[in-house]
């Protein structure tokens, strides 16, 4: 009788999709036109004020009025598409790209209770998820438990896709950074839609992958008590662009070359530690603990050949009171099949806020 060791063909799973994905000439790498020059210094400058040595890294969301259409109707329930104009500052809306501009959300609401009764939760892209089907479709079942689902297109995706990048492979190091800082700055703003516009009870932020730690940003940054929820997610990108499977996705030589034209010639190893460093500014264990940690469930597979086991570990010693849940699998696996889990952990983190008092 042969007996196969799962946990080890989940890992292989995952390496054998990575190389067919990123070793092939399937798809172009990440980061073919380098750094991104003067845009990735004005990023990291403003990224750095995000810490908590920064002084104000509570500051208020900014107030969006999205614009609303309606996609579909029942008895139960109604989706409707919205756009609003991104609220970055004006520094930050001349990096990024004009299709980036303006943001899309889908909202799906259940009819069955008032809002101040229901909680809603913002699901945020991984990479690669260009559109609403897969985050709606994770949301969807929840409608029972009377939880909205609110889905943002990331900047540089979908209808927001620069026209020069092909899918998710975005041009220079300098986009990760922007796509991260709009991230965190639109789904502030749509809870901040949410709490004070909407009026719903609770809320929370979700994401797989990518989307998980631009989850645990926002959940960190927000000025009130959010259920913060990481699935599938590393402690920071250095661990995906220098640790993991996407470390093969990525263009070394370009990123060599633009910085001889700056400075001296460079090992492929200096390069890859100057991508460390600059990537060490989405390292979440160095932004503030939530306000209610204990509302903090991470997701993470047990085989992951792109999330390793100590980068999840780093984020639940660095947020005590926060829970880890492991799911058996691999990333690719786990993303595929694990979606009761993942599910399980937004009712339970929501279940950990109180009810925001009504208003007499």
């Amino acid at each position: 009788m042969v007996t196969v060791n799962l946990g080890m063909l989940h890992y292989v799973l995952d390496h054998v999709y990575g190389a067919f994905m990123h070793r092939t000439k399937i798809s172009p790498q990440f980061f073919s036109r380098g750094w991104g020059g003067s845009k990735l210094e004005l990023l990291e400058r403003i990224i750095k004020q995000l810490f908590p040595e920064a002084a104000g890294q509570n500051w208020p969301p900014a107030v969006i009025q999205p614009t609303w259409k309606t996609v579909w109707e029942s008895k139960t329930a109604s989706l409707r598409e919205g756009i609003f104009r991104t609220p970055c500052d004006e520094q930050l809306l001349g990096a990024l790209p004009p299709e980036s501009h303006r943001a899309r959300v889908a909202f799906l609401v259940p009819k069955s209770v008032p809002p101040q009764r229901m909680a809603c939760v913002v699901h945020l892209a991984g990479t690669g998820d260009h559109t609403f089907e897969r985050r709606l479709r994770l949301g969807g079942p929840l409608l029972k438990e009377n939880i909205a689902t609110m889905v943002l297109e990331s900047p540089f995706y979908g209808q927001r896709r620069p026209v020069m990048q092909r899918g998710a492979r975005l041009l220079c190091v300098s986009d990760l950074l922007l796509l991260g800082k709009a991230t965190i700055e639109e789904a502030r703003s749509l809870l901040h839609w949410l709490d004070c516009e909407a009026g719903f009870g609770k809320m929370g932020v979700c994401g797989l992958s990518m989307g998980g730690v631009h989850a645990a940003m926002v959940g960190s940054l927000h000025p009130t008590p959010v259920a913060t929820l990481p699935f599938l997610s590393p402690h920071s990108a250095v661990v995906a662009f220098c640790e993991g499977i996407l470390q093969h996705a990525t263009a070394w030589e370009a990123l060599r070359d633009d910085l001889a034209v700056q400075k001296a010639a460079m090992t492929l190893e200096e390069v890859r530690e100057r991508m460390r460093n600059v990537l060490s500014l989405t390292d979440v264990t160095r932004f503030p603990i939530p306000k209610n940690p204990n509302a903090v469930i991470f997701v993470s597979a047990t085989d992951d050949g792109y999330i390793p086991k100590h980068s999840v570990l780093e984020l639940q010693k660095a947020w005590p009171g926060s829970e880890v849940r492991w799911v058996t699998g691999g990333h690719v696996s786990s993303f595929l099949l694990h979606n009761g889990e993942f599910r399980r952990a937004i009712v339970d983190g929501l279940d950990r806020l109180p009810w925001k008092e009504s208003p007499l």
